[in-house]
């Protein structure tokens, strides 16, 4: 009698961790795929805020501020994702003079710039002047669409090349950097 006790109570033990691990994977396809996102920065297009190899969690179906850095499906590669920081919102005009962000007029900072700046470009522009009527894309951000740039100006393939995203191409807004360890970081 106690044999059976024993046997019953192990595959009761046994279905019970099954369904353990079946809850827990649910739960981490749920929070991965659907809330959070996990990628690996490629290129020298954000350098230097990231690295080649640096390692993010993105937070998908975020509202999207000015200044927030993205993960977009590339415009001109199916198969490729970007990483850029939001510089221009729906309804924003945009230009760039003497290395100086113009928004609807205004001067604004950009203090994510300076050490790229100084490490990339410390003689030239970093910067090329443009607006966005010079590159073709009408007056002002279109509803639903942002523009982005890369922090390394110099070198980034961003929306002065292949316009404006749409908020459907956004996949997330970066959260986290956790990997180098060294170089954690929340933003």
């Amino acid at each position: 009698m106690k044999e059976k006790v024993t046997k019953s109570k192990l595959k009761q033990d046994i279905l019970d961790i099954v369904k353990f691990v079946i809850i827990i994977l649910a739960m981490y396809l749920l929070i991965f795929k659907v809330i959070l996102g996990v990628e690996t920065v490629s290129g020298p297009s954000m350098q230097p805020t990231f690295e080649s190899g640096d390692k993010v969690i993105t937070l998908r179906h975020s509202s999207i501020k000015r200044g927030d850095i993205v993960i977009l499906k590339a415009l001109d590669n199916p198969n490729a994702l970007y990483i850029k920081r939001v510089i221009g919102l729906p309804g924003d005009k945009i230009s760039y003079k003497d290395d100086q962000l113009y928004l609807n007029g205004k001067k604004v900072s950009e203090k994510y710039l300076t050490e790229g700046k100084r490490e990339f470009s410390p003689d030239t522009t970093y910067t090329t002047d443009f607006s966005l009527q010079s590159k073709g894309l009408g007056n002002k951000v279109p509803t639903n669409d942002y523009f982005v740039m890369g922090d390394h100006r110099n070198v980034s393939k961003d929306s002065r090349y292949f316009g404006y995203v749409k908020k459907d191409k956004i996949i997330g807004k970066v959260i986290l950097r956790y990997w180098p360890l060294t170089s954690w970081a929340t933003y």
